[in-house]
């Protein structure tokens, strides 16, 4: 596949999208990275410094090259910020798959510390006031890789995706907050899920897709402190504890998940359910108050899940992430990080853009901000003073054409209170291969890639009754 042509090197300057990477890149390598041996013989090639692996990868990604090959003509051709390396295509190919993700892993948490502080004066405080972070946790299934590999060939369908991205998105900030890469595409989202929550704190809101539907699930993060939001599985019994309200189709009421022993929740949940044309939309919740976050809120909260799904569209379309460099699980783990690297810098410009322009960050196109600040940062334009200035006129910023919220709001004088002393804990009882397994949450926000734990399926913890009081203090 033949490679774009490269960008004028003034993009590599601008200090928006890459200096500061390069700043950082220069402290990490050398703590992270063991410097070559400097006893070398007569005729020995030269050494590739990691400082110029790691930023020609990111740069890569940036002018959104395809290959590893392509990384050597940067290197060995082009020049990286006016320097030529005398190396061999083949040298890189080895220096790739003989190292670690490690610098880029340490690289994106402090990037993302830093963009997190830089980005405090946006950040979205009306998404559920009550809650010290708003998360999105999903996984997106890597492109297949191409049967050029030996042990490859005799591989067909499923058993070509190298893995999966499991990630935890701030929705209030438009920023990965953590990431892992999963070696099987094939396993269920919870053995994973309960050790990239481990890194959020307390009080959290979690929204997560019906991958991660499951009794055991919803009960680890009640007990850790966490609150959820899911939508409910279809053909899951339940009984009814509470109703709020029910009229013309709209309910609000506590529930008990599992109306039979083989297999049910031991925390009381909340489901809402509404009509909105011909499509009945149903949620569940640990929020038992409806004061606290109310049906018409909780829809809007749900909705903002779609966020995540957008970020994977940012890595997958318009970073490039389907064109998978190699089959080597190494190299591939390499690509990914640079590219969640270059993703959080690019998330970071679209949410001060529409900052400092005024608008929802929706209304501001991620594609053309992609396309075009490379472009504008080339011929020496800052790309967020130009989209902000000149956005609405050149369409960069535009009416956001996403769904709009549509539930009813119910008023509450119409809410009928739940009975005082409401008990809502219960032994509970997990289907088989869905045991209990404890979270024990971060004190503050942790960006490190988490450490898998192994699961103990037949693990049945017991935990204290709690009143309704204390579900939503």
């Amino acid at each position: 596949m033949n490679d774009p042509p490269a960008l004028p090197a003034s993009l590599a300057d601008h200090p928006t999208l890459l200096s500061r990477i390069e700043a950082h890149l220069q402290t990490l390598i050398g703590d992270l990275e063991p410097p070559p041996p400097q006893a070398r013989g007569r005729g020995a090639l030269p050494v590739l410094p990691a400082l110029a692996l790691w930023s020609g990868l990111l740069v890569c990604v940036v002018r959104g090259f395809s290959s590893q090959l392509a990384l050597w003509r940067l290197l060995a051709v082009q020049g990286l910020w006016g320097r030529t390396y005398e190396i061999r295509h083949g040298a890189i190919y080895d220096r790739l798959e003989r190292g670690t993700t490690a610098p880029l892993e340490a690289l994106f948490v402090q990037l993302t510390q830093a963009l997190r502080a830089h980005l405090t004066p946006y950040v979205d405080h009306t998404l559920a006031p009550f809650a010290t972070e708003v998360m999105a946790l999903d996984e997106t299934v890597l492109e297949k890789v191409l049967r050029i590999l030996p042990l490859l060939r005799d591989k067909t369908g499923r058993d070509l995706l190298p893995g999966k991205l499991a990630t935890v998105f701030d929705l209030r900030r438009q920023q990965w907050c953590r990431a892992q890469v999963i070696a099987d595409a094939n396993e269920r989202e919870q053995l994973h899920a309960r050790d990239l929550v481990a890194g959020i704190p307390t009080k959290s809101l979690i929204l997560c897709d019906l991958g991660y539907f499951a009794f055991a699930w919803f009960d680890d993060l009640t007990h850790a402190g966490y609150w959820w939001i899911s939508r409910q599985r279809s053909r899951v019994s339940f009984t009814e504890v509470h109703t709020f309200y029910q009229k013309d189709g709209i309910c609000d009421q506590l529930i008990w998940l599992g109306a039979y022993r083989a297999a049910r929740a031991g925390e009381m949940v909340r489901l809402v359910r509404f009509p909105v044309g011909q499509t009945t939309h149903t949620y569940l919740t640990n929020v038992l108050d409806p004061t606290v976050l109310s049906l018409h809120e909780i829809a809007r909260l749900y909705s903002r899940r779609w966020d995540i799904e957008l970020a994977f569209r940012l890595l997958k379309r318009e970073l490039k992430l389907h064109l998978l460099w190699s089959a080597k699980p190494e190299v591939l783990s390499q690509q990914i990080w640079a590219t969640l690297i270059i993703a959080q810098a690019v998330l970071a410009l679209w949410v001060e853009i529409a900052g400092r322009a005024q608008v929802a960050v929706f209304d501001v196109s991620l594609a053309l901000l992609v396309a075009y600040a490379p472009l504008l940062a080339a011929d020496g334009l800052d790309p967020v003073e130009t989209f902000v200035c000149k956005g609405r006129m050149a369409g960069f910023i535009r009416p956001s054409r996403r769904t709009q919220n549509k539930a009813p709001v119910i008023p509450p004088e119409d809410l009928h209170p739940a009975p005082p002393h409401l008990v809502t804990s219960r032994p509970a009882r997990y289907p088989p291969g869905q045991g209990s397994h404890p979270i024990t949450p971060a004190t503050a926000l942790d960006f490190s890639p988490p450490q898998p734990r192994p699961l103990d399926p037949t693990c049945r913890g017991q935990h204290p009754r709690r009143s309704i009081a204390s579900a939503s203090s």
